[in-house]
């Protein structure tokens, strides 16, 4: 059995489809079989809720409550405790007060792996973790980036932006250099595209020019429906709302192309 990735679904820009991807991302590699963990490191908790946790404020043990204990170095409950389990993956949920931890963090010496020491004895259960970031780069972004073994971006063409892609490289470029050695960029996913039109067909053309061939673009192009919308608000995966949907489609071909490019195919992080 393969050992287990750690992933960062990260963009410091908003609106580029992040949750949406982390999670129906989850729920496709599930349906492969494959043993999942979903990791909500925003504040919003929008992971959260899409797991069907209407009230993330009523959490026993949510995501700051956890690295509370991981900072003050105390023993941790059992990992069902801070857990939640699902049908087909599980996740460790958070709520606003995660941003609490963002502001104890900066007093915290060696602060910005305190996520890599929770997750990384819970590697063995699973076959992959995904982090849910939150859409600026501060201290939980760099907490995510520290913890993981690759990032996937995802890039919505009608917000793509060169400035904005290149300061999170150069983000992913000196955690690699300071932090975290291993970190390497697995590729950006296009989201929210409709390929009709020509600002896609042109947005693509400028990333494939931007990227060549330092970074993937993943063949798999999840398109704009309102499903996705219907099935965010129902607080449930789109490919479990509508599975016969294209955008459930292609999150379904997304993550057999995460899977068959494993780890060893992922791109050095390059600004």
């Amino acid at each position: 059995m393969e050992s287990c990735k750690i992933i960062a679904v990260a963009n410091q820009k908003g609106g580029t489809g992040k949750t949406t991807t982390a999670c129906n991302m989850g729920h496709a590699l599930s349906k492969e079989g494959r043993r999942v963990l979903l990791v909500d490191f925003d504040p919003q908790a929008n992971l959260t809720m899409s797991f069907g946790i209407e009230r993330p404020d009523e959490l026993a043990m949510p995501m700051h409550d956890i690295l509370a204990l991981v900072m003050d170095g105390a023993d941790l409950p059992d990992k069902n405790v801070y857990i939640r389990r699902g049908n087909r993956l599980d996740i460790i949920p958070c709520n606003i007060n995660l941003s609490i931890t963002e502001i104890n963090l900066r007093d915290e010496m060696g602060g910005e792996k305190t996520l890599a020491d929770l997750l990384e004895p819970l590697r063995p259960f699973y076959d992959y973790i995904i982090i849910d970031t939150n859409p600026y780069l501060g201290l939980l972004t760099i907490n995510a980036l520290a913890a993981c073994d690759s990032v996937i971006i995802p890039v919505s063409p009608q917000l793509w932006s060169a400035t904005g892609l290149t300061d999170l490289l150069q983000t992913i470029f000196k955690v690699k250099r300071k932090i975290n050695p291993r970190i390497a960029v697995d590729g950006i996913l296009l989201t929210m595209c409709d390929e009709r039109t020509r600002l896609f067909r042109d947005a693509k053309a400028l990333l494939d020019d931007f990227c060549g061939d330092k970074i993937r673009i993943y063949d798999a192009h999840i398109p704009s429906t309102v499903k996705v919308g219907e099935a965010n608000y129902s607080s449930i995966s789109v490919i479990d709302f509508a599975a016969s949907n294209k955008a459930a489609l292609a999150y379904t071909a997304f993550a057999k192309e995460v899977i068959g490019h494993g780890s060893s195919n992922s791109h050095e992080a390059t600004a």
